[in-house]
């Protein structure tokens, strides 16, 4: 486990501790050359509206003799978010769904009572290096839909509005963001924006969502007064009116945060649920096969973890 180095806001600062309600340095590992970065859930925060998890993947290169596959496993009571900077992966899931995404698009699944996926290198690529990055996040269902039928969604990047002001490109990937609204649907209110900003240029963080964060993927940020660098989560006080200014380099950043949850959510291996009983169903569910195959990806399968 390694740290990036970055400063947290000083302990005199005003406009800093007003600003900024918990800054987090994700826990970053290796996985045969592969750089994942979670954020969240963590120590200091469990969840950012209805993100429960942030995984910063990459940016890496596979070489020839590598590729991605992660095997068919099993989630319940969330939705993945999967969208990527650089790279391409194949997803199947249990509901027949078999589909390549591409940098810019982003893919959806709702797993509500259960549903089973895999990611892996599509075939034409493999035997050449490739690049990866992205983000992996998931959303907590709200009461209520946490049992929904399981789901899949995938929206191209040219559907997705974009931004385009001085200085300041990017999309609105989920939810509605300085008059923009994406076309993918989330269940609760929902935001998510890939933002970047030139050199010296300021942009608005409006105080709309009851929660608030975002994501240094490059360069480096400053927000009243103090700078943060690359691969640190900031996440806002409720109510406050940000500015994000870009340094010298300019700056790559992934907006995000929603609706609170109105009730607690536990999290264990791939499962999200209100009730620590719904989770050791599902445990029980995968250990005994009970829950459907991914057609395509038969002949494996990731255990389920001893705890």
């Amino acid at each position: 486990m390694s740290f990036f180095p970055g400063t947290d806001p000083s302990p005199g600062d005003a406009f800093a501790c007003d600003a900024i309600e918990n800054l987090i340095i994700p826990r970053s590992s290796d996985v045969g050359g592969f750089s994942v970065r979670r954020a969240l859930p963590s120590r200091q925060r469990r969840l950012v509206g209805p993100f429960i998890f942030f995984d910063r993947m990459g940016p890496a290169v596979l070489r020839a003799d590598q590729a991605l596959d992660v095997k068919p496993h099993p989630h319940i009571g969330l939705s993945t978010v999967t969208y990527l900077f650089d790279g391409e992966i194949k997803h199947r899931d249990s509901l027949g769904t078999e589909l390549v995404i591409r940098p810019g698009d982003i893919n959806l699944m709702t797993a509500g009572r259960g549903i089973v996926h895999s990611e892996r290198t599509p075939e034409n690529l493999r035997g050449h290096p490739l690049s990866m990055s992205g983000l992996q996040t998931w959303l907590a269902m709200p009461d209520g839909l946490e049992e929904t039928d399981p789901s899949f969604a995938h929206t191209a990047r040219q559907e997705m509005p974009l931004i385009d002001a001085d200085g300041a490109h990017g999309r609105v990937v989920i939810g509605a963001f300085e008059g923009l609204t994406s076309p993918v649907s989330a269940p609760t209110d929902t935001l998510y924006v890939d933002l970047s900003l030139d050199p010296g240029k300021r942009f608005p963080f409006s105080a709309r969502h009851e929660e608030r964060a975002l994501y240094i993927l490059s360069g480096t940020l400053i927000v009243a007064g103090d700078r943060f660098a690359a691969d640190q989560l900031l996440v806002f006080r409720a109510g406050d009116e940000i500015t994000l200014e870009a340094g010298e380099s300019g700056c790559h950043v992934m907006l995000f945060g929603g609706a609170a949850m109105t009730s607690k959510r536990y999290i264990w291996w791939n499962f999200v649920s209100s009730s620590k009983e719904r989770i050791e169903q599902a445990k029980h569910e995968w250990r005994s096969g009970r829950f459907d195959i991914v057609p395509g990806d038969e002949d494996e399968f990731v255990p389920l973890p001893a705890s």
